[in-house]
């Protein structure tokens, strides 16, 4: 039988980096390569329907082996690794026994994750761990969920004596770009309800998400000769900072927690004629997201009054919306993961997704999803360590 580790260890060895600015399904064609790999293993493991489609989606069935009336469930993880840091050339750290000190990430480029940045450290203190050499992604996020359904099914083809039902299982391109669900055929998939496995440490049971929008900006100016420019120019760079600070300062990311949701200012790039920015618009509560959406096209509007119409365009558009509505109606679902949990000896950890999951959009597909943990932990490091300058290197 093959372990989770030795799964897991393979297939981040295959670069799945997804690309938010692709048009195409997936948005990268390299993420085949890992989904190849996996509709074959499931083949071999005797799985039923293993198929992969034109978009990227790999699904299969594990059949019941027992006569009781169950529900259907599906599991899925995503194969994609995010688009911010390389998933290319990954290459693995092995700690056997983690002693409780400072990672050492890098010793040639003198990369470490510290327990004053990151003290949670201490809760592996004995354990083994697995982390990358600080150039890439580790890829956890998700192949570490892919490695689990992987083994546990394994596990059930090979003891027959663990009765269960039908069992359906998904692995899902493009979940980094917001895009997973887009192509989800939820008819074909059959399950009754599913679980993501794409969570943090151990323990994690999440149903709540935030909701989502995105603000795509275009803001036009007009260069003239700063020699001549009185009451002609219109600088768009100005223009784009002054839209910024409409926006409440203490409701960026950096300032908020748990359940208090924000704007962000994912990307700005431009000069005087013309400036674009991106931003992502974030709340728990539907009510305050469709007023924070609301506040974002009322300083839009202030910026056209404040200089001419057409300077400032803005598209905005939804991206997905807080799970919790869809999973309250069918709360047995989180019941269910709960007692299995107590069964292991797991203290469940209950608490909001501060972002979004292929299950967010499909439960509200007719496919309720709430997330479980991998047992993963997120420290990321800054990668361009190359162009930091001496005295920010160390301590990366």
């Amino acid at each position: 039988m093959t372990s989770v580790k030795e799964r897991f260890l393979r297939y981040i060895k295959i670069d799945t980096q997804s690309d938010m600015n692709s048009q195409a399904v997936p948005t990268t064609k390299k993420q085949f390569d890992l989904a190849k790999v996996l509709v074959e293993e499931l083949k071999e493991l005797g799985l039923q329907d293993a198929s992969l489609d034109e978009n990227c989606y790999v699904m299969a069935t594990l059949p019941a082996n027992t006569d009781k009336k169950l529900p259907v469930i599906g599991f899925i993880a995503h194969m994609d690794t995010s688009p911010e840091v390389s998933g290319a050339n990954v290459n693995p750290q092995i700690i056997e026994k983690y002693d409780g000190k400072d990672l050492l990430l890098n010793k040639e480029l003198d990369m470490h994750v510290t327990l004053e940045e990151f003290p949670e450290l201490k809760k592996y203190i004995g354990e083994e761990m697995i982390f990358s050499d600080g150039t890439t992604l580790l890829g956890a996020d998700d192949k570490a969920g892919i490695a689990m359904i992987m083994a546990a099914l394994e596990k059930l083809i090979n003891d027959p004596s663990i009765k269960h039902g039908t069992i359906k299982v998904g692995f899902t391109p493009d979940e980094e770009v917001g895009e997973g669900a887009t192509h989800f055929d939820v008819k074909k998939f059959g399950a009754d309800f599913a679980y993501t496995i794409d969570g943090g440490e151990i323990g994690e049971l999440e149903y709540e998400t935030f909701n989502a929008a995105e603000a795509r900006i275009t803001i036009h100016g007009k260069s003239v000769h700063p020699g001549s420019a009185k009451n002609k120019m219109v600088n768009a760079i100005h223009v784009a900072t002054e839209f910024d600070a409409i926006l409440p300062v203490q409701e960026r990311p950096e300032y908020t927690a748990v359940y208090e949701g924000f704007y962000h200012l994912l990307s700005f790039e431009g000069d005087i004629e013309t400036c674009k920015m991106i931003y992502i618009i974030r709340d728990h509560s539907r009510e305050i997201f469709e007023k924070r959406k609301s506040l974002m096209k009322k300083a839009a509007d202030l910026i056209n009054d404040r200089y001419s119409a057409g300077t400032l365009e803005m598209e905005m558009k939804d991206q997905y919306y807080n799970m919790r509505e869809k999973i309250e109606p069918v709360f047995h679902i989180i019941e269910l993961a709960q007692a299995a949990f107590a069964e292991l000896g797991i203290k469940p950890i209950t608490i909001p997704v501060r972002g979004g999951t292929d299950g967010s959009r499909l439960s509200y597909m007719g496919l309720p999803c709430p997330n479980l943990f991998t047992g993963g932990m997120f420290a990321q490091v800054d990668m361009n360590v190359s162009q930091l300058p001496p005295w920010k290197k160390a301590r990366r």
